[in-house]
């Protein structure tokens, strides 16, 4: 009897290595997961650097104008400068270790859903960081000598009073104009449980006062005071005692945020730099008759304008 000729499906062209097809399967899983969790990216500034440790951002302050005096010298204004140095981190992954015997025996896909969770642990990672930073920034001073730094906003029943919140997130919005934080690109993240204080709340979605800022039968907020409000899981680790410090951070990210009700903030007020972006590496290891994966990426972030950044507090 003659052996059978197999048909490998992780070959390509039936050549080479037996999982060459499934890697890129499965990285386009991890990335798509990323890409569905992810939610702070989009809201900061991203800059991508190919070397190098860090990356400079400048600040540069307002300049005055005045009526000129015929015959007088025009000698010129002094602008006030600075800048925001984000450093990258050490590197971020997330790994998984897939025995071929239990692959073998398993009687489901374990790949796909290994490639989900470890898109969305590297996405939650990165949220968590990036919502304590606007927290961090709505509490900084300014970065240019003359300008304005963050606001922090102390309303005792923010997590609890949908009505209350409202109240504060206008307060946040006239803090943004009066420091002339453009109006597009405005965010408010809340956790789950206050965002559904919003949505009972029908101050947002009663007609009269413009029903096209929510869909009460939907449970959807979309903006109170042209400010866009982003409900965010990540939020609720966020929004706590995250003291202690993070081992491989080489930027701060750590403090107690468990009075914090929301954030408010543009998009210009913290930044990232990538250095490596998010990428897959697989190697089968003979001595452990397993797949080893690692989903990685190389990043750093860091406040760029305090002034673009409000805390809603409790106390």
């Amino acid at each position: 009897m003659s052996n059978a000729t197999v048909s490998f499906l992780g070959k390509a062209n039936n050549t080479g290595d037996d999982n060459a097809l499934f890697l890129k399967v499965f990285s386009g899983e991890v990335l798509a997961a990323f890409a569905r969790r992810n939610q702070m990216l989009e809201m900061s500034m991203v800059r991508t650097i190919s070397q190098g440790k860090s990356a400079q951002f400048p600040a540069i302050g307002k300049t005055t104008a005045s009526y000129h005096t015929p015959g007088n010298e025009i000698t010129g204004t002094v602008i006030n400068k600075n800048e925001r140095v984000i450093t990258i981190d050490d590197l971020l992954i997330s790994d998984s270790f897939i025995s071929q015997i239990d692959e073998a025996k398993n009687h489901y896909d374990v790949r796909s859903i290994y490639s989900t969770e470890m898109g969305n642990a590297l996405a939650r990672e990165v949220d968590q960081h990036l919502l304590q930073l606007t927290v961090l920034a709505a509490q900084a001073s300014t970065t240019v000598t003359g300008e304005n730094g963050g606001t922090v906003i102390t309303d005792a029943d923010a997590k609890t009073n949908g009505g209350s919140l409202i109240t504060s997130i206008f307060d946040a919005a006239q803090a943004l104009d009066e420091k002339d934080v453009p109006e597009e690109d405005r965010y408010c993240v809340v956790p789950p449980a206050t965002y559904y204080n919003l949505v009972e709340n029908d101050k947002i979605l009663n007609r009269d006062f413009g029903g096209s800022n929510g869909i009460y039968a939907e449970g959807k907020v979309l903006k109170v005071a042209g400010i866009n409000i982003v409900k965010s899981n990540t939020a609720v680790d966020a929004f706590a005692d995250n003291s202690t410090a993070i081992s491989g951070a080489n930027n701060t990210y750590t403090g107690d945020f468990s009075n914090t009700a929301a954030v408010v903030f543009h998009k210009s007020a913290i930044g990232t730099v990538k250095l490596m972006d998010l990428a897959m590496e697989s190697e089968y290891d003979i001595r452990r008759q397993g797949t080893l994966m690692v989903a990685k990426m190389a990043l750093g972030h860091g406040i760029l304008r305090p002034e673009a950044a409000v805390e809603i507090q409790t106390a």
